[in-house]
């Protein structure tokens, strides 16, 4: 009985790893956003150092994010620096504008923008078009598509929906809060 249980969890717990891979879903642009803005060498001291990673609708505390002028790194709440680290160059481009740097991860042949927004010199928000959620993702894309052409593009496992704002739309998409996500709290 014990092992028919711990097989039916086994199963349970691979159909949700198998889902949760599976629907990849980003919002994506041809080009490095803003468009025509010129990439930074580096990030600036002044967003330097290490970040406490909070959901901001629950206030649950995560891992931290430890941002570098050469670029980040992720660490678990265990300390252990395994969860990922980005280095600024060709595939990772960082751009300024107003009180948000433009993070743009280059994934194939399309860009996927994250953004942050200096809240505080302590508190950033790290900001995303979120499409995980599928009704969510329905809501954001009927929206998009009344204000640009949406081109659905498959690569492996990923589905990406391009857009092509000018800049002047991405701050309106900015300001118009499609972007939400996660504040990063300064150790």
């Amino acid at each position: 009985m014990r092992t028919n249980t711990m097989r039916f969890g086994f199963i349970m717990i691979c159909i949700c790893w198998t889902m949760l891979l599976l629907s990849c879903k980003e919002v994506s642009f041809p080009k490095a956003q803003p468009a025509g803005l010129a990439a930074l060498p580096q990030f600036p001291e002044s967003i330097c150092g290490e970040y406490l990673i909070r959901n901001k609708a629950t206030g649950e505390i995560g891992d931290t994010i430890i941002i570098e002028p050469w670029g980040y790194r992720i660490k678990d709440a265990s300390e252990k620096d395994w969860l990922g680290a980005g280095r600024i160059s060709d595939t990772l481009m960082v751009k300024q504008y107003q009180n948000y740097y433009f993070i743009n991860f280059k994934e194939g042949d399309q860009w996927i923008l994250r953004l942050l927004r200096v809240k505080s010199p302590r508190v950033l928000e790290l900001l995303s078009i979120n499409l995980q959620d599928d009704l969510e993702c329905e809501q954001v894309l009927q929206k998009l598509g009344k204000k640009f052409i949406v081109k659905t593009l498959k690569q492996n496992d990923h589905t990406f929906y391009q857009i092509n704002p000018t800049s002047a739309q991405l701050m309106s998409l900015i300001q118009e809060n499609y972007f939400t996500g996660v504040e990063l709290l300064r150790k």
